[in-house]
């Protein structure tokens, strides 16, 4: 099965850019068929996402399955991690998620974490699969740090990294590598100045896209597709890359619900009412009258994970993914404005990528994955520490094995047309 291929791959190609994963964990999770879905649900999947954003959620998840005492997740006083608010040098940045496990501790309190510390708080504490974990975890350490450590806000100071922490920019500073433009809550850096700083108002709007008191997986996708239009017509330099647009874009969406419902017996597949997401984002307030307090993101007491059995791996996000582009075609247009507002510029797939893929068959079979993933080894490290070769090598491990044609560039010429590409980032 070729979604296999990719996970076992995902896991091999990766384990050499650090030394301390649970490979043991890993390894067992990448041949359990109990984890990793058939292709022909996958297919079932795809023939049924017209059902809305979430279509995934039924394939994925056939039972419902609740099992309070595995699922609890306890943040009281005296288990640990108990909620403790940044101190003035702590690091955070654009992730609500990663900045709640470092105010609680499960990531250290300071904002810089090994690649190992980042797999273990994304699997146990909110359920995401190891396989998608390990890929979105060694990415961060190659790209945006010193391979084994990356800051989940801005360059770490020499106490907080070390020699080799400090050549590391950090998520805030990883615009267009892992971070990019149409956030849900957070800023466009050069719309800006900022990319990291949750906006009251964003925050606000995800909750008016979100009647009834809870925020949904379709509800947050009519919400990204109104960013997407926003951004297009309020930022001059606004930009839709390859990798941040395609793949991390659709994440900062989906990984809201997928990751911060609550689940109950009730809401086996999970709820999120506006009080818990409020709590997860660092927003004090209600409904109409909200205040975005920095630093202050937190899970919520009384708060249940993802059932053990369904954890959101590779195939489930890519699934979710192609369901929300089915939705808007849109969010596969690689480009951006070019200097005005309402001036987006779509580039050709087909010459972008040397004729490998192109728009009218992207979204069939394995191609969107291929087409992103393969992505990846086209990143620019900010530390040249031999990473770029290890992370080619890496991503050249997953295509081996895919059985899809193989990407060996990316004209990115074709980008410097965008002045949102190719300004660099200054803080």
């Amino acid at each position: 099965m070729k979604l296999l291929f990719l996970s076992q791959s995902l896991l091999i190609g990766f384990l050499p850019l650090a030394t301390a994963f649970p490979s043991a964990m890993l390894a067992a999770a990448a041949n359990d068929p109990g984890v990793l879905k058939r292709a022909e649900e996958i297919s079932k999947l795809l023939k049924e996402r017209q059902a809305g954003a979430d279509a995934a959620t039924g394939v994925f998840e056939p039972l419902n399955t609740f099992n309070a005492k595995a699922q609890y997740v306890n943040v009281s006083k005296g288990s640990g991690h108990e909620y403790v608010a940044p101190g003035p040098n702590d690091l955070r940045g654009p992730c609500p998620g990663l900045n709640a496990f470092a105010n609680h501790n499960f990531l250290p309190h300071n904002g810089y974490a090994s690649v190992s510390q980042y797999i273990d708080a994304t699997t146990k504490v909110v359920g995401m699969g190891p396989i998608l974990s390990v890929f979105l975890s060694a990415y961060g350490g190659a790209i945006d740090g010193d391979i084994l450590n990356w800051s989940m806000g801005g360059t770490p100071s020499l106490t907080q990294g070390g020699v080799t922490g400090v050549l590391g920019n950090g998520l805030i500073g990883s615009h267009n590598k892992y971070e990019g433009d149409a956030s849900p809550t957070r800023p466009d850096l050069y719309q800006s100045g900022n990319n990291y700083k949750t906006v009251t108002s964003q925050f606000q709007e995800m909750i008016d896209y979100s009647p009834g008191g809870e925020v949904t997986l379709d509800s947050l996708t009519s919400f990204r597709s109104h960013r997407f239009d926003t951004q297009i017509s309020s930022n001059p330099k606004f930009f839709n890359g390859p990798f941040t647009g395609v793949l991390v874009q659709p994440a900062a969406y989906t990984f809201i619900y997928r990751f911060m419902a609550n689940h109950s017996a009730e809401f086996p597949a999970g709820r999120l009412s506006y009080d818990v997401i409020q709590s997860w984002f660092g927003v004090q307030g209600s409904n109409g009258q909200y205040n975005a307090v920095q630093g202050t993101e937190r899970i919520p007491e009384n708060w249940y994970r993802r059932a053990i059995e369904y954890p959101y791996e590779v195939e489930y996000f890519n699934a979710d993914l192609l369901a929300a582009a089915t939705l808007h075609p849109k969010f596969l247009d690689i480009g951006g404005n070019t200097g005005t507002t309402n001036s987006f510029t779509g580039v050709d797939v087909s010459d972008f990528t040397g004729g490998v893929f192109n728009s009218k068959t992207l979204l069939d079979g394995n191609n969107l994955g291929c087409f992103v993933y393969q992505l990846a080894a086209q990143a620019k490290p900010d530390a040249v520490l031999g990473v770029l070769t290890q992370l080619t090598n890496a991503v050249g491990n997953i295509i081996g094995k895919l059985g899809c044609p193989q990407l060996q560039a990316i004209d990115d010429a074709q980008l410097s047309q965008f002045p949102g590409y190719s300004q660099k980032p200054v803080y």
